[in-house]
This record gives structure tokens, C-alpha cells and sequence, in this order.
């Protein structure tokens, strides 16, 4: 019998744990992220100024074009460096590169350039086609542990994603180690989320899986004949 075939999708995050890993190091990754943070708001908002002009393109061409794609790209794998070192993830003490190009720093953002995109699509696939996801992660980013008495004012929220890299971060501090499964766990929410934004963003017609694919790179799926 033949092996069924296989495939990757159109979307593939990387997350390669960098160990070992400093026990306090990540007490003050905010601080030496800021940088980071004050270029990547510039980029951001070029980000969706490009989509808006990538959106009329598709309408009109059926094609996002391939400069502002390699931007729109760059920006999103520049975003998840930066998460990646910081409180998302906490996978490695490397800094992040300046850069929108692939190094080789231990994270990665790949997306296929669609030679063609559905016209029908851009209109309701960033909006009404992306709402079931939308809620699962609203639910993934804002859900979590409620700090307060409960009376509703004051109340702060982290989020479950923040409880997870908590935990990380205290596995650290104390052992110096961070746990295997819930690294796993946290690319599997970071994964979900980078999948859907590349969709609504109208970088691809792939419609995100409802599937939290853990782990430090993306599954190999088996094509169904």
C-alpha cells in the first residue's frame, strides 16, 4: 500500500524552545523590548493601512500584491519574535533582530503567496467568516484568573495565555527549567491566533482549522483522497 500524501499548510508558525533559559532574565524583558515595541507600532499601523489598499487590489485584480504581501508578512513574524521573547511565550533569552526578514532566530512566520484570491472572500472572510474564531480567541486571550473581590469595579483579568507563561515563568525562576507541555501548549494558542489574523488580514483563502496544534513547529497533515 501506498503512504497517503501529505501536506503543510499555507501557514506555518515556529517556536523552537532556546534552553537554557535565565532564571530572571524574563523579570525585565519588558523593558529591553521597548524599542521593539515603539518600531512596531509604526509598523502596525502601515500593516493595516497596506491591507486596506491589498483589500481593494484583491477586488479588483484577485492578487494581494507581492511587495505589500512580503511587508504584511514581515510584520507579523517581526511581532512574533518579539512575543516569542517576551510574554507570550518566554522561549528564548535571544534578542530579536530588527528586521521583517527570516534569520535565524528560533521562531519563524511562513505564508505562502496565493497567485490568486477569491474577490468574493475579501468581503466577508476578515468579518463574518472569522467570527466563530474571533470568539474562541477572545475567549483564549481574555479569559483567565479574575484578581479582585468580585464586586465587578477594580477587577483585573490575566488572561489565559498570561497564566500559562506565569506558570512558565515561575518554573523558571525556581527551577530553572520550563515545562515541555505547556510550552507545547502556549505555541498551540499562539499558533491558533497567528492562523486566523493571517486570514482576516487577507493573506490567504485557507480557512483557519478549529484545532489547537501544539507544539514547537506545525503538524504534517495527511491529505484525505
Amino acid at each position: 500500500m501506498n503512504p497517503e500524501p501529505s501536506t503543510v499548510r499555507s501557514v506555518r508558525l515556529r517556536g523552537d524552545l532556546d534552553e537554557p533559559l535565565s532564571r530572571w532574565l524574563w523579570l525585565v524583558k519588558w523593558i529591553l523590548a521597548i524599542p521593539h515595541y515603539i518600531v512596531l507600532l509604526f509598523l502596525w499601523i502601515a500593516f493595516w493601512a497596506v491591507t486596506v489598499v491589498a483589500w481593494f487590489a484583491i477586488l479588483f485584480t484577485g492578487r494581494y500584491p507581492r511587495s505589500l504581501f512580503d511587508f504584511s508578512v514581515g510584520v507579523m513574524r517581526w511581532s512574533w519574535r518579539v512575543q516569542f521573547y517576551t510574554y507570550a511565550a518566554l522561549g528564548t533569552d535571544r534578542y530579536p533582530p530588527f528586521t521583517l526578514r527570516q534569520t535565524d532566530y528560533p521562531t519563524d512566520l511562513e505564508i505562502d503567496y496565493p497567485e490568486q484570491l477569491s474577490r468574493g472572500l475579501a468581503l466577508v472572510k476578515w468579518w463574518l467568516l472569522a467570527i466563530p474564531h474571533y470568539l474562541i480567541l477572545a475567549a483564549l486571550f481574555s479569559g483567565g484568573v479574575v484578581l479582585g473581590n468580585g464586586s465587578g469595579n477594580g477587577n483585573n483579568t490575566i488572561p489565559l495565555i498570561g497564566v500559562l507563561v506565569l506558570i512558565a515563568a515561575v518554573a523558571l525562576l525556581f527551577t530553572g527549567r520550563y515545562p515541555r507541555g505547556l510550552f507545547g501548549f502556549v505555541l498551540g494558542v499562539n499558533r491558533w491566533f497567528y492562523r486566523v489574523l493571517a486570514y482576516s488580514a487577507l493573506l490567504t483563502d485557507d480557512y483557519p482549522p478549529f484545532r489547537l496544534d501544539q507544539g514547537p513547529r506545525e503538524p504534517i497533515e495527511d491529505v484525505v483522497p
